[in-house]
């Protein structure tokens, strides 16, 4: 599990998203992007600390799932990363799913489901403990609120 956290932390240098950053871009130009450069400078935008390049990741992606079928269960499983990175981790274990029904025994894709499904929970009851909170907070002031006025 520990090396499932590090896929999901791990942070793209700047020398190889600049890398093939220009080998994408270069193709772009002469309007002739293979595959494997749009996957390539995707893989690198998804493992970027700017959440704006992981969604820009996921889209090249989601376009080579839609029109590359020989590589799509390395699409499904970087796209279940990004999402995972930009804490979408619903939309994660749909990708996780997909793949999943492809490859069943794929231990890699497994524990990224298990650490996927922990970081859902977490958020879960973080996201539980800010709304009673706040329940109690707002219930607070309503009963200050009443004290003062009855005074």
């Amino acid at each position: 599990m520990a090396e499932m956290e590090d896929v999901l932390t791990e942070i793209v240098s700047s020398d190889d998203l600049k890398k093939f950053e220009k080998i994408y871009h270069e193709q772009l130009y002469e309007n002739n992007v293979t595959p494997n450069a749009q996957f390539e400078y995707a893989w690198c935008l998804v493992r970027s600390k700017y959440p704006a390049d992981i969604k820009k990741g996921i889209i090249l992606l989601e376009e080579l799932y839609k029109s590359h079928e020989e590589g799509q269960r390395d699409y499904l499983y970087y796209l279940a990363i990004g999402h995972a990175r930009l804490k979408d981790y619903k939309r994660a274990l749909k990708y996780i799913t997909s793949f999943l029904s492809i490859e069943p025994g794929n231990q890699q894709v497994q524990s990224l489901e298990k650490s996927v499904k922990k970081k859902l929970e977490k958020e879960g009851l973080v996201g539980m403990a800010i709304t009673t909170g706040a329940v109690l907070g707002v219930g607070a002031v309503v009963a200050l609120a009443m004290a003062v006025t009855k005074k």
